[in-house]
């Protein structure tokens, strides 16, 4: 697995237990071997206010990236964001 402690992953996911959205990027950064940490977040919508402070938006999943500095949401726009940026695909 490539969970890492907060301290050495550059990248954070912000994620809900069991969340199919959460999981499909959860797989993709397994696949690209990438360093993460996992913040889990308050199920109910109206409590994500650490989320929102990050992305400005309440959905998860949700990344931020140290290595480029690129904060997002939504589990399609942050598969894109890491196959053009991790995997190569241009």
């Amino acid at each position: 697995m490539s969970e890492a402690t907060e301290e050495s992953a550059p990248i954070t996911l912000y994620r809900l237990q069991a969340c199919p959205f959460c999981e499909r990027v959860v797989r993709k950064l397994d696949e690209y071997g990438i360093e993460y940490h996992s913040r889990f977040v308050e199920p109910m919508h109206s409590d994500r206010n650490v989320v929102k402070r990050v992305s400005g938006s309440r959905t998860v999943p949700a990344i931020v990236d140290e290595n480029t500095g690129v904060t997002m949401s939504e589990s399609g726009n942050i598969v894109e964001y890491l196959d053009k940026t991790y995997g190569g695909a241009n």
